[in-house]
């Protein structure tokens, strides 16, 4: 597979940028699992859905719910999750960092249905499952690709990070 040249746009043009914030939801415990990537999944709404599917740019913060308490949840795979709700975020972790964002079906997994995937540039010590992000999108990248592999997956993500990196 030809990958396409990553360019981010060089100045944020109409329609972006675009605010949004949204729960963070379990989603389906593939990219910190099996690629060590870990995502802040949100759920579609009306906005996202009517954006074009592909990988966006821009910026987020994570904001913890400190009124509610941890409460488990079982995903899709069996597995149980801990929403703290960010309440074990650090200062530090409370910053605004930049992030790319995959809007779409994910081909390689075939997904069933379309998932939003935030990639904060940041280690995190803990989850935050239930806590809320804010995020601006600053404009599109490129469209979503399929991937042979999970190595070429994984090396996407690396591209995508580096380019967003130095860009913004």
């Amino acid at each position: 597979m030809t990958r396409p040249e990553t360019i981010v746009p060089g100045e944020v043009t109409s329609p972006y940028p675009i605010y949004l914030e949204s729960k963070i939801i379990s989603g389906f415990g593939r990219g910190s699992a099996e690629l060590g990537i870990p995502t802040a999944n949100i759920p579609i709404n009306d906005k996202l859905s009517n954006l074009e599917t592909g990988i966006y740019y821009g910026w987020c913060r994570v904001e913890p719910d400190c009124n509610r308490d941890d409460t488990k949840n079982v995903r899709n795979d069996g597995n149980e999750v801990v929403f703290n709700h960010g309440n074990a975020l650090t200062d530090e972790e409370l910053a605004i960092f930049p992030m790319v964002m995959s809007i779409g079906w994910n081909p390689f997994y075939q997904n069933k249905e379309k998932a939003a995937e935030v990639h904060i540039m940041h280690k995190f010590k803990n989850t935050f499952y239930g806590a809320t992000i804010h995020y601006n999108l600053l404009g599109y990248i490129r469209p979503e690709l399929n991937y042979t592999t999970k190595g070429m997956y994984f090396y996407e993500d690396r591209t995508l990070q580096n380019v967003t990196n130095r860009k913004i």
